[in-house]
This record gives C-alpha cells, sequence and structure tokens, in this order.
C-alpha cells in the first residue's frame, strides 16, 4: 500500500497482511468456459484436492464458440464439451461439477448473474474460490470479464446475510478468494508436482486443441511445443516466488 495515509483503504480489508493459506477443507473454482479453470489453476487443484481438498468447478458458459471450424454444429460442441470437462475433472480429482450453461461469448454482467454467483457461493460454501482477474488489464474476453465481475461481487453478496434473502440460504464467507493472470500476484502455489496433472487436465479438452493449444491433439510436435510453451509460463509464474513451476495468483480476503 502507498506510504501516504491518504491514499490508504478506509475500510482497512486491503491493509491486512494475509496469512500463509493453508490447503482449504473445500474451493469453488469458476471458470467462464470449460479449459479456463485448468489453464489458470489446474495444477493449484490438484494439488489441494490430492491433499483432500473437495473441489467444486462451475463452468459459466456452455462453451457453443469455442472454434475455428465453419461447419461445426454449436450443439453439438456444447455437448462435447461437457464431456470434456467431465474428463478433465476427474484428472485433476474435483469432487463435483456444475454448469450454467449461459450461450458463449453473449455473457454480460447483471444482478439477476450476481444473485447466480451469490447461490453458488452460499449452497457449496467454499473456504476458498478461485477465479478470473476482472482487473487484468486489456482482458479482451468479454465472458472472462463478466464472469471475475460477478464472482467477486457475487462473493460479497454471499457474506451479507441481507443480499438476496429469498435464496433462503445461510450467508458465507469465503476465507481467500484467489484470481488468475492478474497484473500484480501476490500469492504462489508450487505445481512442480502437479505441471503433468494439469498437462493431462487440458489435453482432455481436445475441441480446443487447435483453438488454445496449438493443434496439440494433432501431432507429437505439436503436442511437445504447447508442454514447453505451459511449462515456460508456469516457470515465470513461479520466478517472483523463488519456486521452478507456479500458478501465480492475487490474492483478496472478502
Amino acid at each position: 500500500m502507498p506510504a501516504n495515509p491518504a491514499f490508504r483503504n478506509i475500510y482497512n480489508e486491503l491493509d491486512q497482511a494475509p496469512t500463509d493459506l493453508a490447503v482449504p477443507a473445500s474451493a469453488l473454482a469458476i471458470g467462464a468456459h470449460p479449459d479456463d479453470i485448468e489453464f489458470g489453476a489446474g495444477g493449484t487443484l490438484a494439488k489441494w484436492a490430492a491433499a483432500g481438498c473437495e473441489v467444486t468447478m462451475l463452468i459459466v458458459t456452455d462453451g457453443s464458440k469455442g472454434s475455428w471450424d465453419p461447419d461445426v454444429d454449436p450443439t453439438e460442441l456444447a455437448r462435447r464439451r461437457v464431456q470434456e470437462q467431465a474428463a478433465a475433472a476427474a484428472v485433476l480429482g474435483a469432487t463435483a461439477v456444475r454448469h450454467l450453461e449461459h450461450v458463449d461469448g453473449e455473457l454480460e454482467y447483471t444482478m439477476a448473474l450476481r444473485e447466480i454467483m451469490c447461490r453458488q457461493v452460499r449452497q457449496v460454501r467454499p473456504e476458498v474460490v478461485i477465479s478470473h482477474d476482472p482487473w487484468r488489464r486489456y482482458q479482451l474476453h468479454p465472458d472472462h470479464r463478466a464472469t471475475g465481475w460477478a464472482v467477486m461481487d457475487g462473493v460479497i453478496a454471499a457474506r451479507d446475510h441481507l443480499f438476496f434473502p429469498e435464496q433462503g440460504l445461510d450467508a458465507h464467507r469465503p476465507n481467500a478468494v484467489l484470481l488468475w493472470s492478474a497484473d500484480e500476484s501476490d500469492h504462489f502455489e508450487d505445481i512442480a508436482t502437479q505441471f503433468d496433472t494439469k498437462i493431462e487436465a487440458l489435453l482432455c479438452h481436445s475441441s480446443q486443441g487447435t483453438t488454445t493449444m496449438g493443434g496439440a491433439e494433432q501431432a507429437d510436435d505439436k503436442r511437445d511445443s504447447f508442454v514447453a510453451r505451459m511449462r515456460s509460463w508456469a516457470g515465470e509464474q513461479g520466478k517472483p516466488a523463488g519456486l521452478g513451476l507456479a500458478e501465480s495468483f492475487k490474492r483478496i480476503t472478502p
């Protein structure tokens, strides 16, 4: 925080030095599309699940626009992506997968979407929520932005009982929110042991091999190139914390 007290957060939530984050008993990971969670936090979730954490994955859109094939049937693509997500979740050791089935590419931030996120948090009651960082500079995909804002605002609503009382659910305050792809990461998870699991989970999303993985599903050399790119990315994320392979996040205490 800036030294000048005039610039300090008057509500002091951001002034508190966070304690070490132990493996949570439960975690809710929220991605705009199938495969977003695996890219942002697949290694972390695999590590936590192996240590006994109950991991719930929430997919906001149906992924029906995730193809460059002009002949693809969006309905069939959406069905396939549900199957791929189930396979990836099994690889990571996730306990459950939930789908909201909003139309891919058409997600808008609304009060209704905030209410949905609040409901999910109150139902799952996670110790940690993980999702997109909506504050990331130059975040191009509108679904990523809308999901991130709805998650953050939904977490705030979930902690206070006077928000959406018609839900009939008890308020719930997670211990932490971790946001991937952050401009200012301050939390790092070592994924050296889980890196191969992260890759295996990502490769379950074979319909996205061309769009996000450089054709990793087409040939061994392209798969090797994808793995090398992911290893380099994990290496860069780990550098500030002195870790060989890591996933980095902005940590917020709600």
